[in-house]
């Protein structure tokens, strides 16, 4: 059985954020096996695909080394790559069915990916007690979705940030995902760019995770509100790796592009 590992969000090695795609399965594996397949992977998540009777449609889940999340957009848009470009799945997309998230498309986008994914706006909040000392700077609005998001002045901040990830882990709470899962964004003044953001998740496992692309789904339609179009440019600011990501707000649906770039090909012998 081989396995990929794919950096999602990047046109070179070593950007945007990996992930490990293991080769489609014929059935799925028991929980426990895929569960210590990705704590043994240590990426920010290990996906694992079903073939069905389609060629161009597979079953898809996706497992941090702590836990199963209901969605991710970097593993999947890791997936689309390793079917589309390693395994050669002659489509123009890749439908894949999941237990949580319904149906998501990753199609070829001019030398790039388009992942169609569920919009998730998010709703005002106000600003918690003890935020600020968990991240290390003041936020000026905070919101709340599948994750908690908090925004500030400027992008110097975001990318300057050290947070407290023990306190991180016990805020947001309002946020449907639960706890320690906390999205923070600026707008950027940087050309080519119209927001800098960064997702600290100590709450499933993953102190920081590089290029986020559920994130993206909250962080689209909550910017092509404050910039008044449907498109915006994110950078997401990982020290040392960024990534870069673009969404288009259609309806109750959100386009993530973006490109891929396999680093690893291996062979697994359990």
């Amino acid at each position: 059985m081989r396995q990929w590992t794919v950096d999602a969000f990047a046109a070179q090695p070593f950007r945007g954020n990996p992930a490990c795609v293991v080769e489609p399965l014929d059935a799925w594996r028991d929980d426990a096996w895929m569960q210590a397949l990705a704590r043994e992977n240590n990426q920010a998540e290990t996906a694992f695909l079903l073939k069905t009777s389609r060629p161009d449609r597979f079953g898809l889940r996706w497992f941090t080394p702590g836990m199963e999340v209901p969605l991710c957009g970097h593993a999947t848009l890791a997936s689309g790559h390793v079917l589309l470009h390693e395994l050669g799945v002659g489509a123009e997309a890749i439908t894949f069915e999941t237990r949580f998230s319904g149906e998501l498309i990753v199609g070829r986008k001019a030398g790039a990916y388009e992942m169609d994914f569920p919009a998730d706006p998010p709703r005002q909040v106000e600003i918690p007690a003890g935020l600020a000392e968990a991240l290390g700077a003041q936020p000026v609005e905070a919101w709340s979705a599948a994750y908690f998001v908090a925004l500030f002045e400027d992008a110097e901040t975001i990318r300057r940030m050290k947070p407290d990830l023990a306190l991180v882990a016990t805020q947001g709470g309002e946020a449907t995902g639960g706890p320690g899962q906390i999205c923070v964004a600026a707008l950027s003044g940087e050309g080519g760019v119209d927001v800098v953001d960064r997702f600290f998740a100590p709450g499933c496992g993953v102190p920081e995770d590089p290029t986020t692309g559920s994130m993206h789904c909250i962080l689209g339609p909550l910017y092509a509100e404050k910039l008044g179009r449907p498109t915006v440019r994110f950078h997401q600011a990982f020290p040392g790796r960024g990534g870069n990501v673009e969404t288009e707000l259609h309806g109750e649906r959100i386009l993530i592009r973006g490109q891929a770039f396999t680093t690893v090909e291996s062979v697994l012998r359990v």
